[in-house]
């Protein structure tokens, strides 16, 4: 279990920077009168955090017949993440962060089980069962009582 101990802290800590991004967010987004800008920013100060990263851990910079060999699809990970943060910047104030962020785990659980059941992209495969079934109905159970 001590073993498990530090990536369970960084695993919460990392859900927890989740509520605090998009409190921000939408904080700026009243300020600056804009989800388009707000998310911009977000992205904007992210993509300088990960080059300070690179540039620390010192990762050379990957070479063009390296990212030739990559499918085009690998490449839209950040679509999705704009996704995110452009409905986040949106629904956080209608819905609050407690709502929203158990509907997004809620999702997230229904598409894990999917992604796991057919292997989707690359996903190693664990079956669907009656346990990750009931694990998803609570997670909603949770959104039903969280909302009330």
């Amino acid at each position: 279990m001590l073993k498990l101990a530090l990536p369970i802290v960084l695993a919460v800590t990392a859900g927890i920077s989740l509520v605090v991004q998009q409190a921000l967010n939408a904080n700026l987004r009243t300020a600056l009168n804009s989800a388009a800008w707000s998310g911009f920013m977000s992205y904007f100060l992210g993509v300088l955090c990960m080059a300070a990263l690179a540039m620390l851990m010192r990762d050379p910079v990957p070479s063009v017949a390296t990212a030739a060999r990559i499918p085009w699809f690998a490449w839209s990970g950040g679509l999705f993440g704009a996704i995110f943060i452009g409905l986040a910047i949106f629904l956080v104030p209608r819905l609050g962060a407690a709502t929203f962020f158990a509907l997004l785990i809620a999702g997230q659980m229904l598409g894990s089980i999917a992604f796991d059941h057919f292997g989707v992209l690359g996903v190693p495969v664990h079956p669907v069962s009656a346990v990750r079934i009931a694990g998803a109905a609570l997670l909603v159970a949770g959104v039903v009582l969280i909302r009330m």
